[in-house]
């Protein structure tokens, strides 16, 4: 099991999973990583550019890019810092054909294990992805 806990409702959630697995089995290890969480513009900043490239380039669905991006871009950030995703990872979507690679990100955590750091590396690689063909750009900051 994993568990990203980033709000009051998550962290209840966690928690009773943990009392239910703990019922059930009496024994349960936690591994606990910390760091900052990435922002909810952040991923809002993702979903709009996976928009953007599909209608653009309309050489696959904006949940086709993403796919892609996950594999291509999302993945290698993950397997360079988290030795449990690169493990995981390497065991068992690695060995898939490329197509089936593609299939699992549809539901295989990548970008929702970010941290903001890794999120802001992502949206970068992204950036530089599609820089000869499409032009994303980070939403300006309203000044206050």
């Amino acid at each position: 099991m994993q568990v990203t806990v980033n709000s009051d409702s998550s962290l209840q959630q966690a928690i009773g999973e943990l009392r239910e697995l703990y019922r059930e089995h009496r024994f349960i290890r936690v591994n606990v990583k910390t760091g900052t969480a990435r922002s909810l513009d952040q991923n809002a900043i993702s979903h709009l550019w996976y928009e953007q490239i599909a209608r653009e380039l309309r050489e696959d669905t904006a949940l086709g890019v993403k796919c892609y991006c996950k594999l291509h871009l999302g993945v290698p950030i993950l397997r360079a810092e988290d030795e449990e995703f690169r493990e995981l990872y390497d065991s068992v979507i690695k060995p898939l054909p490329y197509e089936k690679k593609i299939a699992a990100m549809k539901v295989w955590p990548v970008t929702s294990l970010m941290n903001k750091n890794q999120l802001s590396q992502y949206l970068e690689a992204m950036q530089n992805e599609y820089l000869d063909r499409v032009r994303l750009e980070f939403p300006q900051q309203e000044v206050a």
